[in-house]
């Protein structure tokens, strides 16, 4: 068994501190899910972050928030010895949400026996929640612990356009990043690598003419479209794990008119940066196959791919480790589709552990909630992982 497991009985001790807090650590899960805070609503999600720099405050952490004159602010909470040189630990999540303003009316707060449903509650405010009480508990069980950073950001949702800096910037002074998103699927499992995110754009300008009266002379961009999404289709490499998706298609105006423009919007997802550098060259690469018409792509590579690094493994063996100090079901790893800010720190060559928030099902769909059994012990785990080791 590791050598941090081995100390003592503080990881039962952080389990049983968990379950005390359970109910406190539900109801503010509530207090969040309840300020709806969709990304594009600045003062929505400022509020709902108030409120969690206010819980850090309590908890002893030295706030400091990062304003955006167009999204939500960031908030970075510090934890432990100001004047430490110890590296500490990072603590990634977000407080905004894909649901609208108003979901609440259709979508409300549920609690039953064994959920917890309503917009948010899985992705991620729980996570969030489960972070601050993890904090408690290594206060409560006065256990030797790193310094710790709680980052959480406004804007995850819509691509991290302008937090992305501070995430890179903080996690570069860090030791390890656990991201605070919640777990992979039915087994509950924490996430070892995702893949790179792409979001593009293709837009083709024609000339527009009367589809009647001249039809000869216009140059349909919506024919020309149409030639470009079966080569982008091409590009998908099952095999490699790489997808290029033509989702969204715009284009013409009218059908008695030859369309003058039309275009689609791309994700394309990738499990290697080598992937991600061939595949923007095809992109960029592409011509028209009717001279007449132009084309111009929009868009690059948001996301870097995690890639399951030794480092990672490490992380995810440590926290098995505590797993089963704690007689709780074994842990599993999984790679996962989707991104998240631990792309960025990852790619870093930050040992980065992701989706150790709840677990639940339904994220960004109407059916989102979380299993009540596990929030005690993965706060539990998050806590344990903060831990110092006797080498540190």
């Amino acid at each position: 068994m590791s050598q941090e497991v081995s100390r003592g009985e503080s990881p039962a001790t952080l389990l049983r501190l968990a379950v005390a807090l359970e109910r406190r650590l539900i109801e503010r899960i509530r207090v969040l899910v309840e300020m709806e805070s969709p990304s594009q609503d600045k003062s929505a999600v400022d509020r709902v972050t108030k409120v969690v720099a206010q819980w850090a405050q309590e908890a002893g952490a030295n706030v400091r928030m990062y304003p955006n004159p167009k999204y939500g602010a960031s908030l970075e909470a510090r934890f432990g010895d100001a004047t430490s040189e110890e590296k500490p630990v990072l603590l990634l999540g977000h407080l905004d949400t894909v649901w609208d303003t108003g979901t609440l009316k259709s979508m409300p707060w549920r609690e039953d026996e064994h959920t917890l449903s309503g917009p948010g509650v899985l992705d991620m405010k729980a996570g969030v929640v489960m972070a601050l009480t993890a904090l408690e508990i290594l206060q409560r069980a006065r256990v030797r612990h790193h310094p710790v950073i709680l980052l959480v950001h406004a804007d995850e949702e819509i691509g991290s356009l302008a937090s992305r800096p501070l995430t890179e910037k903080v996690a570069s002074e860090c030791r390890s990043v656990f991201v605070l998103e919640p777990a992979q699927g039915e087994e509950a499992a924490y996430k070892t690598a995702r893949k790179g995110v792409g979001h593009f754009q293709l837009e083709i300008e024609g000339v527009a003419s009367h589809a009647g009266v001249d039809f000869a002379t216009g140059h349909s961009a919506v024919v020309e479209l149409a030639r470009q999404l079966i080569d982008l289709a091409a590009m998908s490499d099952l095999k490699r794990g790489l997808t290029v998706n033509p989702g969204v298609i715009t284009g013409g105006s009218r059908s008695n008119v030859v369309a003058a423009d039309a275009s689609v919007e791309i994700d394309v997802r990738v499990e290697s940066m080598e992937d991600a550098d061939a595949v923007q060259k095809k992109l960029t690469s592409l011509s028209c196959y009717d001279k007449n018409c132009t084309l111009r792509l929009l868009g690059e590579i948001n996301r870097p791919p995690m890639v399951r690094t030794p480092a990672i493994a490490a992380l995810f063996e440590r926290a098995s480790s505590y797993a089963r100090a704690m007689q709780l079901e074994p842990l599993h790893e999984a790679s996962t589709g989707g991104g998240s800010d631990g792309n960025f720190t990852a790619a870093l060559g930050v040992p980065t552990l992701d989706g150790m928030g709840a677990v639940g099902a339904g994220a960004h769909a109407a059916h989102e909630h979380l299993l009540k059994r596990y929030l005690a012990p993965r706060t539990a785990l998050i806590a344990a992982m903060l831990l110092r080791d006797e080498e540190s």
